[in-house]
């Protein structure tokens, strides 16, 4: 494990960078979502200052902005004939600028590689051989653009999170995987958690990860990770508080407390990987890297 880790510490990853681009009053709908922060000098200057507090923040991985870069994706823009890797070297090119800007030249350029069609929506997800093409595609643009670690994350069925991580390996680059669960610590699909996290790891994904479900539910899913395999884990858990309906992203944890519940995770199930999802803000990178580095209370 010592090589997913910095001075004995998890390495930390940014946050909730769709929820961020919200706060900052960028659109977030159907058909672009988040690549809507990519249309514009504008929204790009808006998506780099983002990328580079998360930066400040302590983050050592930078997620660029391609969750939503996949072929159906950017067809349904109507992106077709302005040619559709424009837009996956548009984003990683954002994520290197934020990083030459900041001056951290050691932070690691991951790229997000989500479901092609719905991350909560297992009934959706096509035939194996659409999910090869279409990972396979952007996988190359992402290695082209100049990544070499790709978040296979919020992946709902073990067959989809496979078939990504295989094709992110075939074409050279490194792959960690993270898995959306429900509140009994199962894929959303029903599959087993731990019998996915061995499906990935046995196609090349050298961290498994539980990232987009809520803190109570990750932990029961860290905890089963942990009982049934000596390998790698991590958790970056979605934060987002929309119980009452109230408009506009809140988080379930303000910062304090969120570093304090991570830091426990990285010492009760030896985290490698650590951050947040969906509501969690560079403050709560912050306070979650301040912590990483401070003694943790022994566990009950």
């Amino acid at each position: 494990m010592s090589a997913f880790t910095t001075g004995g510490a998890p390495v930390v990853l940014d946050g909730g960078l769709a929820t961020e681009l919200q706060r900052a009053g960028l659109p977030y709908q159907a058909p672009w979502w988040g690549t809507a922060a990519l249309l514009a000098d504008s929204r790009r200057r808006v998506l780099r200052d983002v990328h580079e507090r998360f930066l400040t923040a302590g983050a050592q991985v930078l997620t660029a902005n391609t969750l939503r870069c996949n072929l159906r994706a950017l067809r349904r823009a109507g992106l077709e004939d302005a040619g559709l890797g424009w837009m996956v070297h548009a984003a990683v090119g954002v994520a290197l600028a934020a990083r030459n800007a900041a001056g951290a030249p050691g932070t690691r350029i991951a790229a997000s590689m989500a479901p092609v069609e719905d991350c909560y929506r297992p009934d959706l997800v096509p035939a194996d051989d659409e999910l090869r093409e279409e990972h396979r595609w952007l996988a190359v643009e992402l290695v082209r653009a100049g990544v070499e670690l790709v978040l296979v994350e919020t992946m709902n069925t073990a067959r989809e999170a496979r078939i990504a991580v295989e094709q992110v390996r075939e074409v050279g680059a490194r792959a960690w995987a993270g898995f959306v669960c429900d509140d009994q610590g199962r894929l959303l699909s029903g599959d087993s958690l731990v019998d996915a996290a061995r499906a990935v790891r046995a196609a090349g994904a050298e961290v498994v990860l539980v990232n987009c479900t809520g803190p109570e539910a990750t932990e029961r899913c860290l905890r089963a990770l942990r009982d049934a395999d000596d390998g790698p884990i991590g958790a970056y858990p979605n934060l987002e508080d929309r119980r009452d309906g109230a408009p506009g992203p809140r988080p379930l944890l303000d910062p304090a407390e969120f570093g304090d519940l991570v830091a426990r995770w990285a010492a009760e199930y030896r985290l490698a990987v650590a951050g947040g999802c969906c509501g969690a803000s560079p403050e709560h990178i912050a306070a979650l890297a301040a912590r990483l580095h401070a003694p943790v209370a022994a566990v009950d």
